[in-house]
Order: C-alpha cells, then structure tokens, then sequence
C-alpha cells in the first residue's frame, strides 16, 4: 500500500492538531500515512534547506504555517494567478517536475464564513496583520464581496504592498494601511485577527473590548486555543464570532484533497475530531503514522 508522506513546517507547532486531522482523515479513507511537526529550528536547518530535504526525503506533499508562507510563496510554481497575487502559500505538493504551491487558507476561509454567517454582508472590515495568513484572508474576503478594508501592520510597507495587490485585482475597493487599530476600527462591521497574538506562547489580544461597540462579527485566525480572548471580548460585546477552528477544518479538508485526491465526509470527520479517543495512533500505534515531531 502507498504510504502519503505529508509534514507542517512552522514554528511554534507543538499544540497544532493538523497531525491529528490527517491521522484520521487517512483511517477515514483507508490510506496509510504519516505525518510529522517540522520545526526549522528543532532540526538545525534554515526553511529552504528543511524545504530541500521534504522534497528530496520522498513526501507527497508539506503545510506551512507561521512564519513561512511567503517563503513558500518563492519555492513552487503557482498555477492560479490568484494565489500567486495572494504571494503565500501554505500547502506543497512535491510532483516530479517540480513543487507546487496552493493556498487553503484562502479556500478554507471562503467555506467558513459561508457555514456560519450564509449570505450575509461583510461591511467594513478592519484586519490586524498582513503576513501570509493576512494576504489569504483578505483576497478570500474579497472573493466574499469586500468592498472596503482597514489593514492594521506594524510593517507599513507589508501592509501597502498587500493593498496594492488587492488594488490591482479589485480596482473600486476602498483600502486604508495603519499602524492604529484605533483609527482604522470606526464604522468596521468585522473585526479579523491574522496575527499570532492569542495562540499559545503568544498571549494577548489584538483589539481591546472597548473599541468593539457597533462591529457585527469577528474572526479570530488563532485556533489553539478555540476560544481566545479575542473571541471571548467580542462574543460579551454581542458580536458573532468565527473561530480559527472552522478555517483549520476547512484548509485541512482541502489540503488532503490536493495531497491524496479524496473527498472527506465532512460530519463524521467533525465528530471524530471532537472525540479524544478517535486517533488512529493511540487505536493501532504505527498503523498510520505517529506525527511525532521529526528529529534530524
């Protein structure tokens, strides 16, 4: 039987889930694979030397999370000139002409919001953090029907650089860059989070409570934990929220679609995610692969 050899390359993964979703998903359609944390600094290697050794190592395929998805972004051939203008990649396929890169981030995104919130407007936006899950999110909210957005960055130039390339695939829509969430937050129906403030080692939130009065919803990036303060503050402000928990089961149900070339079964995927017990590594250990963190 094919073994998929699948991988994440980011930093700060050790609570990530995303080995847990691909143990399942592969016992769900009957696949054996494994699936390993590769932390570039764990290993002694720089990304692109890591990035090399996946490709010459014999995986199918790697994510790529925080912060290397706009290093990604100039390792592979993108095909969808969408993505490429998105300039993060956050999924590999190693084919034998050469890596390809995907952004699920982006596609995930598009299928959360659908589930939680349907058909209804976005409004203004404001959104913290332009690095590589920023570009995703904000070319998906455009594809949503965005119409005006305020990028919060302390990287000026990153944050203009991402306006221009929305400029350029949606001429009309109204764009702002500022180091403040105070003066880009008035009148913004949605708050989104794409930084890493929140996550585990990261504490903190990104926009205090009181500046949420009159935003509608929230999205938070961050999913480990579910609930961050964020989300917290803004559900007491009688905002909706969508957590960073849906866009990972989205991008994950993606992900393994362009690895392995399957469809999941989206609610006994969800259920069996929610359930503790069901790890094919604690069931059969070594049946499909440990995802234990890689040691080179």
């Amino acid at each position: 039987m094919q073994t998929y050899k699948l991988g994440l390359i980011g930093d700060n993964i050790a609570h990530s889930q995303a080995p847990r979703l691909f143990r399942i998903a592969g016992a769900m359609t009957g696949l054996r694979l494994t699936y390993d944390r590769l932390v570039p600094h764990e290993t002694g290697l720089e990304f692109d030397a890591l990035f090399d050794q996946c490709a010459a190592e014999g995986y199918r395929g790697i994510n790529v999370t925080y912060p290397y998805k706009q290093f990604a972004a100039g390792r592979v051939s993108v095909a969808d000139p969408l993505i490429r203008a998105i300039n993060a990649v956050n999924t590999v396929i190693f084919e034998a002409d050469g890596p390809k890169g995907f952004n699920t981030d982006y596609s995930g995104f598009k299928a959360a919001y659908r589930n939680a919130f349907g058909t209804a407007p976005l409004g203004p936006v404001c959104m913290v953090g332009a690095g590589g899950v920023g570009n995703a999110i904000a070319f998906a909210l455009v594809a949503l029907g965005l119409k005006d957005i305020r990028i919060v960055e302390q990287d000026l130039a990153r944050a203009d650089a991402l306006a221009a390339a929305l400029r350029a695939v949606r001429p009309e829509l109204r764009v702002a860059t500022s180091l403040s969430v105070a003066e880009a937050i008035g009148g913004a129906h949605g708050l989104v989070n794409c930084t890493p403030v929140g996550m585990v080692g990261h504490d903190g939130t990104p926009i205090a409570q009181d500046l949420m009065a009159g935003a509608r919803w929230a999205f938070d990036a961050v999913y480990t934990p579910v609930d961050t303060q964020f989300l917290k503050d803004a559900a007491a402000a009688g905002l909706q929220v969508l957590s960073g928990y849906e866009l990972f089961f989205y991008q994950g149900v993606d992900a393994f679609r362009l690895f392995c070339g399957l469809e999941l079964e989206q609610p006994t995927l969800r259920a069996k995610l929610l359930d503790p017990a069901a790890d094919p590594a604690l069931a059969v250990p070594g049946a499909v692969g440990t995802g234990a963190p890689a040691s080179r």
